[in-house]
């Protein structure tokens, strides 16, 4: 029962997340956004590594938070390039 509303409030905070992917009025919203819907991405994989019981998952979650983080790295970059006018 306790998994149900977990994965509905993770789910719900995904919706949310990708509306301000969408909505966001400016690059750095929607910067913040993917980065937070990619976390909690994580968080409802290594749920379902616990629900069940399989470590594969885990190893999912370690490649796809290493992408994640190098995804989130090239965006902030580029912004911050076209802050500066080189882009």
């Amino acid at each position: 029962m306790i998994d149900i509303i977990v994965f509905s409030c993770l789910g719900l905070g995904l919706l949310l997340t990708l509306i301000r992917l969408i909505v966001g009025p400016k690059l750095s919203d929607r910067i913040v956004s993917l980065d937070t819907m990619n976390m909690i991405i994580i968080g409802i994989i290594a749920l379902l590594a616990l629900s069940f019981n399989n470590e594969l998952y885990l190893d999912i979650v370690i490649v796809y938070s290493i992408l994640s983080f190098f995804e989130t790295i090239v965006f902030a970059r580029y912004l911050e390039g076209k802050k500066h006018g080189n882009r």
